[in-house]
């Protein structure tokens, strides 16, 4: 049963047809490369922590919030992270570079940036990641409720779907960063020319679910 239920959720968050989980995922980690594996870690963690919670919540009917409200939200928060991400790539070099001469390039190119600048500034990605992510566990607490029997104990069902649900999104990071590595690393891409191309299509993308 156990076994089940981690599969139902690997299958919900890489299911083709319910992408607006997957589309989200790559938008938020979108701006950053391997190297930024830490910052992707607690960005993950953070988001995890905001679905955990509402999917439990809304699973044990303390929180109910109709699903065609939860299906306009999902993607307005998609829409709201790429314009984060192209904000965010303006401070980025226009110009492709090697690894080795990465950080002297934004040293002499770049504003100085003072450490409580750049706290507040992973503060608010972090703030987006938990914040967002509390809207898309309604989105998977909809699915989830579907499938589980009512005279079901909702403990183990809920934490080995959201297993699942993890599970998948460490593929979809994976798989995003290796693009990144292929486009910035080995074709030379500008990383701030990738990041506003990929983070416009995630938004074209989300608009069209709005609509």
């Amino acid at each position: 049963m156990i076994g089940a239920y981690i599969e139902l959720g690997f299958d919900h968050i890489l299911d083709p047809q319910g992408y607006d989980h997957i589309l989200f995922v790559v938008a938020l980690c979108t701006i950053y490369l391997i190297q930024d594996w830490k910052k992707i870690l607690v960005l993950v963690t953070a988001f995890t922590i905001g679905h955990s919670l509402t999917l439990a919540l809304s699973s044990l009917k303390i929180v109910n919030i109709s699903a065609s409200l939860v299906e306009t939200l999902i993607p307005i928060t998609i829409i709201l992270t790429c314009i984060y991400n192209i904000w965010k790539a303006q401070s980025l070099p226009e110009i492709p570079r090697s690894a080795d001469n990465d950080q002297n390039y934004l040293d002499q190119n770049l504003p100085a940036v003072n450490s409580e600048q750049k706290k507040e500034s992973v503060m608010a990605n972090y703030g987006l990641a938990l914040g967002f992510g509390l809207i898309h566990g309604l989105g998977f607490s909809n699915f989830f409720k579907a499938m589980l029997g009512r005279d079901e104990s909702i403990v183990m069902p809920l934490l080995s779907f959201n297993i699942g649900v993890e599970l998948g999104q460490v593929i979809i990071v994976l798989v995003t960063l290796a693009f990144s590595f292929l486009f910035v690393g080995v074709l030379k891409v500008a990383r701030k020319k990738y990041t506003i191309s990929i983070s416009l299509i995630c938004m074209v993308w989300a608009t069209y679910l709005v609509m």
